[in-house]
This record gives C-alpha cells, sequence and structure tokens, in this order.
C-alpha cells in the first residue's frame, strides 16, 4: 500500500470515529436513553370504598355519680374519729363517735317515762272495767263512767306519747355513731376529736365520693347537632342507636381511657347562652382513675359511612381560598400524568379525611414524592399499602391546655 493509500485508510476511521461521537452528543433523539431520566416516581394509594365509623370529640368534665355531705344530727362533742383520710368506707361503716353520755339519759329518762304512763294505764283501765259493771247496777251515775273510761282513754294516749319519746332517744343516741351514707371514697375530715359539733349544721364534717361507676359530662353545639341530623334525612350516614352507643374518653394528657362508657342521657334543653346541649355518660372506674372534677374528652360515635372514601392527610394541598385539592395519577394515550383534582372534605378521621366528591373509588392518590413533578407531568405511580386511620401522636401539655380551654368557654 503507497503513502496515499494509508492516509486515506485512517481519515476515513476518523470520520466513523466523529460519527459515532457526533451519535452520542446532547442533540440525540433516542427515547431509549432518555425516558428514565424524564418521569418521576411517585407513591400512590388506589381509593377502595369502606365502612367507616364516624366520630366527634366532645370536651367534658368528671362528675361524681355519687356524692355526700356527712353533718351530725345530734350536738356534743367528738370523741373518735374511726376512718382514714383519703380510703374507701362501706355504707354504714361507723365515721365519727360522739360524746353520747346526754343522750344515754335522755334515753333512760325517756324509758322511765314510759313505764309510769304505762303503770298509769293499767291502773285507769281497771277503774274503767269495774265502772261498766257498776254503771250496769246503776251504782254510779252514767257521768261517773263516762269520765272514769275517758281517763283510761287519755292514759292509754300518754303510754303512746311516752312509746315515742323513747324511740326519739334510741335514734338520738344511735345519731351519736355517725355513719357513711353511701359507699366510696372519704375526703379530709374537717373536724378533730374534741371539736363541738350542733344537729344539722352547715359545715361538714367530710365528703363520701363515689367513684365507681363515673358520669362525665359534655356539650355538643346545637349547629352540630342540626347538621347531623340533615346528614341522618339526607341518608349520608346510618344512625346509631343512643342506647346503646359506646362512649370512649381521652383524659386531659391525651391518653386513651381503657374503659368504655354508655350515653345515659342526651339533653332536651338547649343552653342560651352557649347553644349547647348537655350529655352525660356512666363510664366505668375499677381503678380510681378518674377523680370528681377532673378534664376528659368524651370520643361519642355520630354514625356509620357506607361506601366512604378516605384519603391520607399529606395528600390533601390548600390553596389561599382554603379549597382542598389532591393530585390524582391519570392514563392519557398510555401515559401516567399527574392531574390536580378539587375535592370537597366531610370530617377528619384519625390521619386520613373522609370525602364527600372530587374523587372516586380506583382513582390513584398521590401521597409521596410531590417534589419531583408538577401537575401535567408524566410520572411513573408506585403503589403503597393501604393506611388505616390512626390517631396522631398527641402532646399531653398541649391537649391538657386545650381541653381546659374548651371548657373555660363553658357555663
Amino acid at each position: 500500500m503507497n503513502q496515499w493509500a494509508k492516509v486515506a485508510a485512517l481519515l476515513g476511521s476518523l470520520g466513523v470515529g466523529l460519527g459515532l461521537l457526533t451519535g452520542c452528543g446532547p442533540g440525540s433523539k433516542d427515547p431509549a436513553s432518555t425516558t428514565p431520566q424524564d418521569v418521576a416516581q411517585v407513591g400512590v394509594v388506589v381509593l377502595q370504598p369502606q365502612d367507616q365509623a364516624l366520630q366527634t370529640t366532645l370536651p367534658g368534665r368528671v362528675r361524681a355519680f355519687q356524692m355526700a355531705e356527712v353533718r351530725p344530727q345530734v350536738g356534743g362533742i367528738i370523741q373518735k374519729q374511726l376512718f382514714t383520710e383519703g380510703a374507701l368506707v362501706r355504707q354504714g361503716q361507723a365515721l365519727y363517735q360522739i360524746d353520747a353520755t346526754l343522750l344515754q339519759a335522755n334515753l333512760s329518762s325517756a324509758q322511765a317515762a314510759l313505764a309510769k304512763a304505762q303503770a298509769s294505764f293499767e291502773r285507769q283501765q281497771l277503774q274503767a272495767q269495774r265502772s261498766a259493771q257498776l254503771v250496769k247496777i246503776a251504782a254510779i251515775s252514767a257521768q261517773q263512767d263516762e269520765d272514769t273510761q275517758a281517763a283510761a282513754r287519755i292514759a292509754q294516749a300518754e303510754v303512746q306519747a311516752a312509746r315515742a319519746s323513747v324511740q326519739v332517744a334510741q335514734t338520738n343516741l344511735r345519731y351519736a355513731r355517725i355513719e357513711a351514707p353511701i359507699a366510696g371514697r372519704i375526703s379530709l375530715s374537717n373536724v378533730t376529736p374534741g371539736a363541738l359539733v350542733t344537729a344539722n349544721q352547715s359545715t361538714a364534717l367530710t365528703e363520701v365520693v363515689q367513684i365507681d361507676p363515673m358520669y362525665v359530662d359534655f356539650t355538643q353545639s346545637t349547629a352540630q347537632l342540626l347538621q347531623l341530623q340533615r346528614d341522618w334525612a339526607a341518608g349520608r350516614y346510618e344512625k346509631l342507636d343512643a342506647s346503646s352507643m359506646p362512649i370512649a374518653l381521652q383524659l386531659e394528657d391525651g391518653s386513651a381511657y381503657p374503659h368504655v362508657g354508655k350515653l345515659q342521657f342526651s339533653g332536651l334543653m338547649v343552653n342560651p347562652s352557649m347553644g349547647t346541649v348537655t350529655l352525660r355518660a356512666v363510664v366505668p372506674n375499677p381503678d380510681g382513675q378518674l377523680l370528681p372534677g377532673m378534664f376528659a374528652q368524651a370520643v361519642l360515635p355520630t354514625g356509620m359511612a357506607s361506601g366512604a372514601l378516605l384519603i391520607p392527610q399529606q395528600a390533601v394541598t390548600r390553596d389561599a381560598t382554603g379549597r382542598a385539592s389532591v393530585l390524582v395519577v391519570q392514563d392519557r394515550e398510555g401515559q401516567k400524568i399527574a392531574v390536580q383534582r378539587t375535592v370537597q372534605l366531610a370530617q377528619a378521621v384519625g390521619n386520613q379525611w373522609l370525602v364527600e366528591s372530587g374523587v372516586q373509588a380506583g382513582d390513584m392518590v398521590v401521597v409521596e414524592g410531590f417534589q419531583r413533578f408538577k401537575p401535567g407531568d408524566r410520572v411513573d405511580p408506585q403503589t403503597m399499602p393501604a393506611q388505616r386511620p390512626a390517631a396522631a401522636a398527641v402532646d399531653p401539655q398541649a391537649a391538657a391546655a386545650a381541653l381546659r380551654s374548651a371548657l373555660e368557654r363553658q357555663p
């Protein structure tokens, strides 16, 4: 091969190389090498209809099932305190002992008066029997016999009065032993041994509170009640039976109370200043965890939504006007496109939203990867596992502050 032939061959190889380099440059249109970099992967959930129990959370306060103030029914000096403050007491258990010396003397005097009255009645009764025989033979006048019979009846009445006095004295003596009127937990004592007390005094000696079960009183606004009635009438929700409605409690720190209560009373009168109705639940309290005056939240079932669609809360965004929207993946000519869609939300269900309109069963709603695309872009949807409604994490201090603030607005 001559020198010119070698040069031609070298130039030909260089041309092939340049052509390859040009094909790999930025002006290439090969779709196989560019599609994976242009399509963003996003996490989606596929909406499936389900039956969802609906509920509302209302602020409330714990009330004692029964509370009795202990007061003396006779006067005297307190000799003994027979209970431990803060302990559980039985109905009829002795709490205080009053000095019964004068009360015992009054009983003895009443018993003596009764014996005297009985003796007088027996004597008058014998005279009345003799007078009845004498008047038959005209030994005495009818007037004398009537006087004798009347005296016997008076003596009989005096016996009954004396017997009643004995009963009063016995009752007063029994009242010297002050007993618990109900079973429950006893409070602090307001008196000590040696104190003088009087019958039916205004200051209570102590209090006994029945703590199992307990009442929880909470209020519902009339606006909520009217909306709920409209939803029931429209058939959106299935109405629950109030007689068997379970009531769950959340304590002041946001923690769940382990025992379930039952709705006992739903007020029929509206508070004119607050626009609310009062509801009351009876809640078991075997461990004594609930105390009178404690704040709590009642989780009240309001209905059952059949075929409900739930959207995770992180999938919902709102514009400046508060309008809610979600991103839904649609199939357009074989391509997956993210489309923004306005939705109507009914209420929160745990960490999800109950949707009234805007989406339907089978829609793929984006829940992850929002930063990788914008509405109208192609996306690669990756199905995420279905989420169940779950309660959000609760800050105990924030929960207590919010609950107290809500109750301060109530009467």
